[in-house]
């Protein structure tokens, strides 16, 4: 049974990555920015995600945030007046709003959210500060709405897991994000779009080596979460999670 749940974490994993993430450079996300009264994604992005760490010094945002460093979130941050409950209410409104608008259409909404409800439930907050002050906010009535926000939650979950196993790993943070890169950006790229200052690191082997630990200490410190569900309710969540993921990146 372990292997059918670690099978259900790494199936879904881009698909909540993507899923849960997609919001952030939505309209829905443009217009939260321009409340902010800050121009830029940076400064509403931090105020926004990190906002459920209340209103703290700039340094726990960088701990919990983890692959950036510490000068561009503090700048970020600190550029950004609004109240940290207020920012982060106004960022959970535009993730609701934004899977209102992309999956209203989408007719298995409702078991999906609930089979995302009862992994996030299931899971231990212990050392992920994102994902449990995520997972305190309220969730939506209507389905599309919490099923972006429940992604998102779960998106926190493996985020914050992932940066303890870079670490376990003999990862920095930096390498990390010279490895993996994003959907938009190869590492370098990605590097640099955080403020990480050059010149980078040749990754070696080795890096490769000990970012492949990271990633498979990834899906195994996720799996108890997913344990939660027997093996039908697996396959039905891989296949809803695919199915809206393909709904929401329609091209």
């Amino acid at each position: 049974m372990k292997g059918v749940r670690v099978s259900v974490a790494a199936a879904v994993k881009k698909q909540v990555q993507e899923l849960g993430g997609g919001f952030m450079f939505s309209r829905e996300a443009k217009e939260f920015a321009r409340s902010t009264g800050v121009d830029g994604f940076f400064g509403p992005y931090a105020r926004g995600r990190g906002g459920v760490l209340g209103d703290v010094d700039a340094d726990v945002v960088t701990a919990a945030f983890g692959f950036f460093p510490a000068h561009s979130i503090r700048k970020a941050w600190e550029s950004v007046s609004m109240p940290a409950a207020t920012a982060a209410d106004g960022y959970a409104a535009a993730c609701q709003d934004f899977g209102r608008r992309k999956l209203a259409d989408f007719d298995q909404a409702e078991r999906l959210a609930q089979l995302l409800e009862v992994v996030v439930a299931a899971a231990d907050p212990a050392g992920v500060p994102l994902f449990a002050g995520w997972r305190a906010l309220p969730l939506p009535a209507d389905a599309p709405a919490r099923v972006v926000q429940l992604a998102h939650v779960l998106r926190e979950l493996r985020g914050g897991l992932h940066l303890l196993a870079v670490r376990a790993s003999g990862l920095t943070p930096l390498q990390a994000v010279l490895i993996s890169g994003s959907s938009f950006n190869d590492g370098p790229g990605q590097a640099r779009w955080y403020g990480w200052p050059e010149p980078f690191e040749e990754i070696t082997a080795t890096i490769q080596d000990r970012w492949q630990r990271a990633e498979a200490l990834t899906d195994t410190l996720i799996t108890p979460a997913f344990a939660v569900l027997d093996e039908a309710a697996g396959a039905e969540l891989t296949a809803l999670v695919t199915a809206a993921h393909a709904t929401v990146f329609a091209r």
